[in-house]
């Protein structure tokens, strides 16, 4: 892939604009706080006329809470099995299948074909399809090389490979992919990331990772990119917390040379990571204020997605329904969880956080409006701006 690197600069020079600003200010007591408001996305309260325009209806807000979630469907091949007809009913914004979910190609489609048709909305329907060892639909696709291998071929011949796994994701009936993997990581090949790494340095797994996202896009499947603003190397945040030192000049310059070809070429979403980084602030990042600021500091207006919030970084220290709230205050769009019956009680502390005051009405209309933009769908359906 051509890499334009005057388009590059784009994401480089507001990073340098936050590294200048965080030598001469420090970090206030208030970071982290999962109460205060998101910097710069105040709102009039919820029953305040004038937080709507003129004549504007808003969906319900049970509704909106619940399209900012994306969810599992346990260990269901059917989608008139009782919990995926549950979580579509409820109109989540997502699903994601798992390995157990799949069992042949007429299989997933007739899943995903019946989970949209009783979604009374759209829905984003997404698989973790890295190739490699971390391949939910080997049962369909076979053996893939995986990212580590795949980096060593020309970029093209990434592209090439991406797209011909796209069509068969599109084919299938999915329409996002958590993929490609940015972190780098040389080390290990069976390691937490490890072979899932195109390259050992930021520089060489992002151009490749954006090559990924090239060919997924020409088969009209978007990208998730993976784990922002990096992790590379480090212990399995799926066991428990994860905290890497780096200081923030490093961490900051690490996630641009990553994630900025990843966001040239035009990947749709980025997932969170759930390492805690205190260059930027006491919180794993897919909680963490900073870690999203510093994204949207790059120029990147898609969605944010949280990994799985029912992993050991997050589910021991707060129930998944208050995770939920902290994740959107902090500028998520999507938050994902794998336990899917969770999604009545994770949308219901969503409302309750908005009645209550503590997520702005205005920060989960945003939310909503990038996952519609993801749907292909008008956000006007659901949200006044």
């Amino acid at each position: 892939m051509r890499v334009r690197r005057s388009h590059r600069w784009r994401f480089l020079l507001p990073v340098l604009a936050l590294v200048l600003a965080a030598c001469g200010t420090p970090m206030g007591p208030e970071q982290g706080s999962t109460s205060r408001p998101v910097e710069g996305r105040s709102a009039p309260a919820p029953s305040d006329p004038s937080a709507f325009a003129p004549g504007c209806q808003p969906a319900p807000l049970q509704a909106r809470a619940a399209s900012v979630l994306a969810v599992g469907i346990g260990e269901a091949t059917r989608a008139d099995d009782a919990l995926p007809a549950q979580v579509a009913s409820l109109g989540v914004g997502g699903v994601i299948l798992l390995g157990p979910n799949v069992v042949d190609a007429d299989q997933v489609r007739a899943l995903t074909g019946g989970l949209r048709q009783r979604a009374p909305r759209g829905l984003v329907v997404s698989v973790d399809e890295e190739g490699g060892r971390v391949s939910r639909l080997r049962p369909i696709v076979g053996a893939t090389p995986s990212a580590r291998t795949l980096g060593q071929r020309p970029m093209t011949e990434i592209t090439s490979v991406a797209a011909e796994r796209g069509t068969v994701l599109r084919d299938l009936g999915f329409d996002l992919a958590l993929a490609p993997v940015v972190d780098a990581d040389g080390g290990a090949a069976g390691s937490v990331i490890g072979d899932r790494a195109f390259a050992g340095t930021a520089d060489e797994a992002g151009a490749r990772a954006g090559a990924f996202v090239e060919g997924l896009a020409r088969s009209g499947v978007a990208s998730a990119a993976k784990h922002f603003p990096g992790q590379g190397e480090l212990a399995d945040s799926h066991d428990g917390p994860v905290v890497f030192d780096a200081p923030r000049d490093e961490l900051v310059a690490a996630a641009a040379a990553g994630f900025g070809p990843v966001l040239d070429a035009g990947a749709a979403a980025v997932m969170m990571s759930h390492v805690s980084y205190p260059a930027l602030g006491p919180l794993p990042a897919s909680v963490e204020p900073a870690a999203y600021d510093l994204l949207r500091s790059f120029g990147f207006d898609g969605v944010a997605m949280t990994d799985a919030m029912n992993m050991s970084a997050i589910a021991p220290r707060w129930p998944l329904p208050e995770a939920t709230v902290m994740a959107l205050v902090a500028g998520a769009d999507l938050v994902l969880a794998t336990p899917g019956q969770e999604a009545p009680a994770m949308r219901d502390a969503i409302v309750t956080a908005v009645g209550d005051g503590r997520l702005p009405e205005a920060r989960l209309d945003e939310a909503v409006a990038r996952v519609l933009e993801l749907r292909g769908e008008d956000p006007a359906t659901m949200v006044c701006r």
